[in-house]
């Protein structure tokens, strides 16, 4: 199977655009980790490309649209490596000022239950003769 000349750009973009999102997949990620503040432009921009290009499309202008949406994917691509930087495992990005999430406590400091003062509660409400709330009468005058 031959691809056209005039066709085969677009086999060349579809090859650099998976390469692109493999490795933003399995590349090693980044020594330092990348604020959140910029990661959301980034993808705040790669979403402005997808609309520039649906724009593209609905046009009829297809060439532009194709090179918007893969700059889109590529820009996508690249705010997804940067997000496996180093430093963002393990708790809020440096300068940030959220509390570090605690964990629970171990099952050694877990309070107990008494369960000898529950059987002792138990037993002396039991032992008190009320009536169940369904069986009593009422009185008529």
């Amino acid at each position: 199977m031959w691809v056209a000349p005039a066709d085969s750009w677009k086999l060349v973009l579809a090859i650099v655009l998976f390469a692109a999102v493999v490795a933003s997949a399995w590349a090693k990620p980044p020594r330092r980790s990348v604020p959140r503040s910029e990661l959301r432009r980034l993808v705040v921009g790669a979403l402005a490309l997808y609309g520039v290009g649906l724009a593209a499309s609905l046009t009829h202008h297809t060439a532009v649209a194709a090179v918007l949406y893969a700059c889109g994917i590529a820009v996508s691509a690249l705010a997804a490596w940067l997000s496996r930087g180093v430093g963002s495992r393990g708790g809020p990005p440096p300068g940030t000022d959220e509390p570090p999430v605690t964990p629970p406590p171990s099952p050694d400091d877990a309070p107990r239950f008494d369960w000898a003062s529950f059987e002792r509660e138990l037993e002396a409400y039991s032992r008190r003769g009320r009536e169940p709330a369904g069986t009593r009468r009422t009185r008529t005058a």
